[in-house]
């Protein structure tokens, strides 16, 4: 297995896990909060598709899917077009509602953008480094870990609120 081909498993399983934890929902239970400030299912499936977005395509110097396929108007959110959900409030999560059917979109946009970077991969090129802000800098490599890492945490936890959302 190629590190392109180990990338891409993990980045289907992100997709399959997030729109697994969307799929069927209303708008309602997507925004659902199992507690006054825990993440809805909805910000948490949008929350981890717009890491994976802003990263990768800062990575591969492209536009952002969010962007160039207009999801952000789409979504049309009351956020800054650069938002990707680090730092907000738990008023700013609620305000995230969405179709399921569009947050599957994105997640699957994103997902496509991704897989279609990483397959040309090869072993040298996640030793480039692509943030020098850290000590040591991030490499390519350490970067796609840490967003697969986020994602399928994201990808659980959104699968965990649908559950207590529809178990009641």
């Amino acid at each position: 297995m190629t590190p392109a081909e180990l990338l891409t498993d993990a980045f289907d399983r992100i997709l399959k896990t997030a729109t697994a934890a969307v799929d069927g929902l209303s708008e309602e239970q997507l925004a659902a909060r199992p507690a006054a400030d825990a993440n809805s299912v909805a910000w948490l499936v949008w929350h981890l598709a717009r890491v994976q977005d802003d990263h990768v395509a800062d990575a591969a110097g492209t536009e952002q899917v969010w962007t160039a396929q207009d999801f952000v108007s789409r979504l049309d959110l009351p956020f800054d077009s650069s938002a990707t959900g680090f730092g907000m409030s738990s008023e700013d999560v609620g305000h995230v509602r969405a179709s399921a059917q569009l947050l599957a979109d994105y997640v699957k946009a994103v997902h496509d953008a991704t897989v279609a970077y990483v397959a040309k991969l090869t072993p040298d090129d996640l030793d480039r480094i692509v943030d020098e802000r850290w000590d040591p800098p991030v490499s390519l490599g350490v970067r796609l870990v840490s967003v697969v890492n986020d994602d399928m945490q994201h990808a659980g936890q959104a699968s965990y609120v649908r559950g207590l959302v529809t178990s009641g």
